[in-house]
């Protein structure tokens, strides 16, 4: 299996053949999630759907510290992929693998324990809360697959091949989807049945995963003198990865303070926002591919010293993002009402009104999510921290701000500003992190070079 590099060629060209298998990735990812609710909802009720939507940002804070941490310990994989350095590659691999573990060990017993504790916290309504502390700690409670499943998935997408990782996911998705119906239908495990769906699932294809990038992948074949790793070695990826987590982490906080305000109005806003949330994701996954991508590419090109490439590949990024923001405007203009009727076994006229609000809301800013999304992961890939950590600062400020006191003087339609709003924020906060992360570096560059 061929590795790829991403320093020479058409920086557009590589950029969106790299971002369309992470996409069809993130949108199975997405399909599976969609027929969960799909399933939950149309067999088990809305009060289950809304159930499974109310855990949705506790999940949410927990899955996106695993993966931005694991995606910059990876950065430092990529770093030295890109500077051709194939010894440290395996000893970045592993170094990664036993700092996954240690972050296993310390999410599953601070997360799993406390999964009711957490939805009391934020007021979960008293009709689902039982229902969520069920699949939330069956969730919590298969944290390890989560972290070596986005591990191995970042490790391989480091050495410029993000194919494989879309046909485990789509195993995976496959997968889920049968046990999904197997546990809920046939079984009758009720909503537990949906949370030990994605959780075997996502085991079984983290096996597969793993295995296959050890025996592919023969830059990946760790040696035993690949696991004497230096302190400041193992350190930088911890400079790298646990800030990228926290950052995300930060960045949660706020979507848990937005659901704190949105549980206040009550089960069926909390259904309403759920399916919105479902469609909304689909659009979002774009930049979420596209994100990941210049992440991978800046790597590179960083380690191989060319700044060029980063600056001529964040245009094309640009441009790319616009187009993704008027396909996105154009669909939800038309079709809302459809896509959200979808996850309804009957039309509720509240809960429906409800999510069209937040996605003719949401859809006018989608191109600040884009923004977003290039610019930190461009600096994430350079290994830049306190830009990525303030604007995530940002969105929590922008975030709670908004969803407390829009949230109070205007209700629902209110709460729908808050994202926007940390969108607008963090995409400023970043771009100027990004000039100035530009202008650092090529100075090292030019000093090295002098001396």
């Amino acid at each position: 299996m061929a590795t790829k590099e991403l320093t020479f060629g058409s920086p557009i060209k590589l950029i969106l053949t790299f971002m369309f298998p992470i996409f069809i990735g993130n949108v199975f990812q997405q399909f599976y999630n969609f027929v969960d609710a799909l399933i939950v909802g149309r067999i088990l009720g809305m009060k289950a759907l809304a159930a499974v939507g109310a855990t949705g940002p506790l999940i949410f804070l927990v899955i996106s510290f695993i993966f931005a941490s694991t995606q910059g310990f990876t950065v430092i994989t990529a770093q030295r992929f890109g500077a051709k350095d194939y010894e440290n590659v395996r000893k970045s691999l592993a170094a990664s693998i036993m700092l996954s573990f240690v972050l296993t060990f310390i999410l599953t017993i601070f997360s799993a324990p406390f999964s009711y504790q957490m939805l009391a916290f934020l007021r979960t309504p008293d009709d689902i809360i039982n229902l969520s502390s069920q699949y939330l700690f069956i969730m919590f409670a298969g944290i390890f697959a989560t972290v070596f499943y986005n591990l191995s998935s970042n490790v391989i997408r480091a050495l410029g091949d993000s194919k494989t990782p879309l046909y485990f996911l789509l195993f995976s998705s496959a997968l889920n989807i049968l046990f999904d119906l197997l546990f809920i239908i046939k079984f009758n495990t009720g909503i537990a049945g949906a949370g030990w769906a994605t959780v075997l699932s996502q085991g079984i294809s983290t096996i597969l995963c793993v295995s296959f990038m050890f025996i592919k992948f023969p830059v990946l074949r760790l040696k035993k003198q690949d696991w004497f790793l230096s302190i400041n070695f193992v350190y930088e990826h911890i400079r790298v990865g646990i800030p990228m987590g926290f950052q995300m982490s930060v960045l949660t906080i706020g979507i848990l303070a937005l659901q704190f305000v949105l549980n206040s109005f009550g089960s069926i806003a909390v259904a309403a926002y759920t399916t919105a949330m479902r469609v909304d994701q689909i659009f979002g996954q774009c930049y979420v591919a596209l994100g990941a991508t210049m992440a991978v590419y800046t790597a590179q090109n960083f380690g191989a010293k060319k700044l060029s490439r980063i600056k001529s590949g964040a245009q094309s990024a640009v441009i790319i993002a616009v187009f993704i923001s008027a396909f996105a405007i154009f669909v939800l203009t038309l079709a809302s009402d459809q896509i959200i009727s979808l996850f309804m076994s009957e039309i509720n006229e509240q809960v429906l009104s409800l999510a069209r609000t937040y996605l003719h809301i949401i859809m006018v800013f989608f191109i600040f999510l884009g923004l977003l999304m290039i610019f930190r992961n461009i600096l994430q890939g350079m290994g830049s921290i306190m830009a990525p950590l303030t604007s995530g600062i940002a969105e929590l400020i922008a975030r709670t701000l908004c969803a407390f006191v829009f949230g109070h003087y205007f209700g629902y339609p209110g709460v729908c500003t808050a994202t926007p709003a940390a969108w607008i924020l963090a995409s400023f906060v970043l771009f100027f992190g990004y000039k100035l992360s530009l202008i650092k570096n090529l100075k090292k560059i030019k000093n090295k070079l002098a001396s």
